[in-house]
């Protein structure tokens, strides 16, 4: 059997997906949770991709549920679970749940195969690094932007061990104009880690210092609020690339920004994706790891490269290949980016590249142990 020359973790392979709600419930709520998952359950029998639910209670303890959700693919799924649709859906949960926390499985084996289903099984089974990646992106007031980089660059880190299984790796943050982009890489659970840092005092100063920035607003010492807030600045990540072998010194992080045209977002990533996929295999290509995040329009692709981007813009950008720069040009916001025009030559790839550059405001690894 061949080895692969590299790891990828994709939400683009086609494959069906189980996605488990866990719910812990206050004492006599369950009326009230029963009514919400009625209201919730026809709007999301409506979502194209959708393929059915289920509702479960613990035997041992009744006040535990699980929603079990299927469906044909990731990316509608994605595309639904982020966007406000969904957040006003499950709005009426907040007030009868103690604890959500939501699960994301690919179907690799299932019993009853002879039945007709929409979707594939996912081919094989997914290898990884033992590193979990998130990433949160938000927009502060224009004209705050060198006072918010002042902050945020100054924090101090918060402790990366967070229990026996779970720690922070590294903390990234970038800006482009008045957008913030926090990426986070966790080994263990990420819902874990994340409940750690947010409780921790030096990053609960910070955010409450870039507070009066922000162009949503937030209080932190309101729990819907802050929930708000951090549901619709989560992009997750659609696809993860990671080379084989021992990892190469002097690796440069960078994060390029692609605003999509309305309604392309998805589109735009899963191009990205399908060209790092290819560039993977190309041992001139400068790109060690790459990470896709995309919510709704906004996709942000996080690379670890060697030397400079600007020796090789064509590979830094992912647009190597035939035409494979006339359709990022054809999905991409061009105006949002300051870049209009056809992508015809190195010359545009390199005022692209000026122009997707993400500015870095800090880089946090947490001490090997």
């Amino acid at each position: 059997m061949t080895t692969s020359p590299y790891t990828s973790q994709s939400a683009f392979d086609g494959s069906r997906m189980r996605v488990l709600l866990l719910v812990d419930l206050h004492e006599g709520a369950q009326q009230q949770f029963l009514d919400a998952y009625e209201q919730m359950r026809d709007r999301v029998a409506s979502v194209p991709g959708h393929l059915g639910d289920q509702l479960c209670q613990s035997v041992e303890n009744p006040s535990q549920w699980v929603i079990t959700s299927e469906w044909a693919t990731a990316p509608p799924y994605l595309a639904w679970v982020n966007s406000d649709e969904h957040l006003e859906t499950v709005r009426p949960l907040q007030n009868c749940v103690r604890e959500l926390r939501s699960m994301r499985y690919g179907i690799v084996r299932e019993t009853g195969g002879d039945r007709p289903r929409a979707g594939t099984l996912q081919s094989a089974p997914r290898e990884g690094d033992g590193v979990i990646r998130h990433a949160l992106t938000f927009t502060v007031k224009p004209g705050s932007e060198s006072k918010v980089a002042e902050i945020l660059a100054g924090y101090a880190p918060p402790e990366a061990r967070v229990d026996a299984t779970t720690r922070l790796r590294r903390t990234t943050l970038f800006m482009h104009g008045n957008r913030v982009v926090r990426t986070v890489e966790v080994e263990g659970d990420l819902t874990a880690a994340l409940r750690h840092v947010s409780r921790q005092p030096e990053v609960r100063a910070v955010e409450e210092a870039i507070n009066p920035y922000l162009e949503q607003d937030r209080d932190l010492s309101d729990p819907e609020s802050a929930r708000t807030f951090f549901i619709r600045a989560a992009m997750p990540p659609v696809h993860h690339l990671a080379r084989g072998g021992a990892e190469p010194g002097e690796l440069r992080r960078k994060a390029l920004y692609y605003p999509a045209k309305q309604g392309c977002g998805m589109a735009l990533a899963r191009l990205l994706a399908r060209q790092d996929e290819t560039a993977a295999a190309d041992p001139a290509s400068p790109v060690h790891r790459s990470t896709v995040f995309q919510r709704e329009d906004i996709v942000v692709r996080l690379i670890d490269v060697q030397g400079d981007p600007e020796t090789d813009p064509v590979m830094a950008l992912g647009i190597h290949g035939p035409r494979k720069a006339a359709v990022l040009a054809r999905l991409l916001d061009g105006e949002a980016l300051g870049v209009t025009g056809p992508l015809t030559g190195g010359r545009d790839a390199n005022r692209l590249l000026a122009h997707a550059d993400m500015a870095l405001i800090t880089d946090r690894r947490a001490a090997q142990s």
